[in-house]
């Protein structure tokens, strides 16, 4: 059965997410992350994606990207992938695949814009790895909350009309990190990137699926059992 085409669209962002294969490790040492930064610099900028945020965890990343024409975001993720395999393989001396499939990926609309990003960005938090996010080096976040130089990051508009001014911008960011995210709020994302459709408001939604001809809500994770028909 073929697989159904991803959701995409130009100039919507999209929340990525690509694991390891069967969990593994895909980073070892800090030579490992600086490297797929470069590689995550190199193909953003050539396939012209906006990376607005980004994490990279011991055994998956997750990137917040917008790309500037439909496919954009993939050949970027097909180039990332094509280099830093090859480097991973050559350092470790091994073969073979170190992403689990096909990255996962759904547009996300922009009143969950800054939600995600703080989901991603929180990522290490959640995981253990660090007391705060602040305090985990591969993150977007010290260029978010910080102002410390990232030449991946291309802060997006909603980041931007958090201050009319960088100070302003961080405070405001750093704000946003008190609240914890709700848990409906975290479920909503995590279904709508495992389903791989249109994270967003109804209008968001809407919009999406009269674009694509495609129904962009999440599915209920079960269907209803049939009801039983007594003769």
């Amino acid at each position: 059965m073929p697989r159904s085409p991803r959701f995409d669209l130009a100039y919507v962002p999209q929340h990525i997410i690509q694991r390891g294969h069967d969990g593994c490790a895909c980073f070892y040492g800090h030579a490992d992350y600086r490297t797929y930064l470069v590689q995550l610099l190199h193909a953003s900028s050539r396939w012209d994606c906006a990376v607005h945020a980004y994490v990279l965890m011991p055994n998956h990343v997750h990137l917040l990207v917008t790309p500037s024409h439909v496919g954009a975001l993939a050949h970027m993720m097909q180039c990332i992938g094509r280099n830093y395999v090859s480097y991973f393989n050559t350092i470790y001396h091994r073969s073979g695949t170190l992403w689990e499939g096909r990255f996962k990926s759904c547009l996300v609309g922009s009143d969950y814009l800054l939600v995600c990003q703080r989901y991603i960005e929180l990522n290490p938090v959640r995981a253990g790895l660090a007391g705060e996010p602040s305090a985990y080096a591969w993150s977007s976040h010290a260029c978010h909350a910080l102002g410390v130089p990232d030449p991946v990051i291309a802060p997006h508009a909603e980041y931007a009309a958090l201050g009319s001014y960088s100070e302003q911008r961080m405070r405001a960011y750093r704000q946003l990190f008190e609240v914890d995210i709700e848990q409906d709020v975290l479920r909503d994302i995590r279904t709508y990137i495992q389903q791989q459709r249109a994270l967003g408001s109804p209008a968001f939604q809407t919009r999406v699926e009269q674009v694509l001809g495609r129904y962009a809500r999440a599915r209920p994770a079960h269907r209803p059992r049939k009801q039983q028909m007594f003769q």
